[in-house]
């Protein structure tokens, strides 16, 4: 900005822009420092496995003393099955080897990491990354690239590809187009590289497939489940772009305490796995009467078969990997909420006990009820901003 010449709305933009440049920078260190750290901690356990002192005992059950281990010492998300996909990242990403060495080499002696015989991984067949056509040298690309450019999440989704020109291919499109975790899951998903290669103009299916693509956004990268764990953060501090849900939660979740019915509040933004994605459910109660969890979903949208999907995929997960001993089927709540258009949906998840229904009604709120406590939640939310 010049400063001679300068009014207060370039001094706005001037800031504004300086802010999303370090911010930007400050995401891209935090995605490359991410990345590199599950490479080296496949190199670790790949080294270990090869070299090892007393590697026979632990055998195949390495990988699950080690997470209990590291557990102990307060690493987070550090599970065996995280271990083997980091082993899997080393083996099939040897080429990240070239960015490693000098970032290692600017740290302080005292935290230097000493690791002066890393060498190319020995990787299965299927899982190496140089992809070549028969004719010439291999595939590849510039690791500084798929660092700068790719989170792990990307990387997650792309080691599920077992043959290496595919895996390229998607590598070379997400870099091309940008494009967010999301985008990249749907791309595979509808067989973009399948369709590609039947298709005759493969140009304009690019063009036409990274014009509609999501791309990636910093905000994007600092929500991923992996950045949570490596900064220490919980999804409820990072999630701060739904202030009306946070808001109408923090009353909901107040609301049912003060029913007096029997909820028993467990957790917010509960996070769980499903089919290798992580999702996070708004409010978890458990309904001392009822004996069953109580699912709380709130969307600040118009209702949307989406949503009960989503809610009914939340059910079913805690139906095969919640219940104990005396649980009943566990109940969700949608919530969905627009101005003045509210509209409330209990997925009763399949309950055939009728007995357990007709304790259902009695003990849960009414429809009716809980529509009026989102209008009159709506109205506080909205004054108080």
């Amino acid at each position: 900005m010049s400063s001679d010449r300068a009014n207060f709305a370039d001094l706005v933009t001037a800031i504004a822009r300086t802010h999303s440049l370090f911010a930007a920078q400050a995401t891209k260190a935090i995605n490359v420092s991410l990345t590199l750290r599950n490479w080296l901690i496949g190199h670790h356990i790949a080294e270990y496995e090869f070299h090892g002192a007393d590697r026979a005992d632990y055998g195949e059950r390495l990988l699950e003393r080690l997470s209990e281990r590291l557990g102990h010492a307060g690493l987070r998300r550090i599970d065996a099955r995280e271990l083997r996909r980091f082993r899997q990242f080393y083996s099939a990403y040897p080429q990240i080897r070239e960015a490693v060495t000098p970032v290692l080499a600017v740290l302080p002696a005292a935290q230097r990491i000493d690791l002066p015989d890393i060498r190319e991984p020995v990787a299965p067949e299927s899982a190496r990354p140089m992809a070549s056509t028969g004719i010439g040298t291999p595939l590849t690309l510039d690791p500084r690239l798929l660092l700068e450019r790719l989170s792990f999440t990307h990387f997650a989704e792309l080691l599920q590809i077992d043959a290496p020109l595919k895996r390229l291919f998607y590598e070379v499109e997400a870099l091309r187009g940008k494009w967010s975790v999301r985008e990249l899951k749907r791309q595979i998903a509808t067989q973009y590289y399948e369709r590609s290669g039947l298709s005759i103009d493969k140009d304009t299916l690019a063009r036409l497939t990274h014009q509609q693509g999501e791309t990636q956004s910093p905000q994007q990268v600092i929500r991923d489940p992996y950045v949570f764990e490596f900064l220490g953060l919980s999804p409820q501090e990072v999630m701060t772009e739904r202030k009306l849900e946070d808001a109408l939660l923090d009353r909901m979740q107040q609301f049912l305490m003060e029913l007096g019915h029997g909820f028993c509040f467990e957790a917010r933004q509960k996070r769980v796995l499903i089919g290798g994605e992580h999702c996070f459910i708004d409010l978890v109660f458990y309904h001392r009467v009822l004996k069953c969890h109580v699912l709380v979903e709130l969307k600040s949208d118009e209702f949307r078969h989406a949503h009960l999907g989503q809610l009914n995929a939340y059910v079913g997960y805690y139906q095969q990997n919640e219940l104990t001993q005396g649980d009943q089927p566990p109940i969700g709540i949608l919530l969905c909420t627009q101005k003045n258009h509210d509209m409330v949906k209990y997925a009763l998840a399949g309950m055939t006990n009728k007995l357990f229904v007709s304790r259902y009604q009695l003990q849960l709120p009414e429809a009716s009820e809980m529509e009026a406590f989102l209008r009159k939640a709506m109205v506080e939310v909205n004054t108080s901003n």
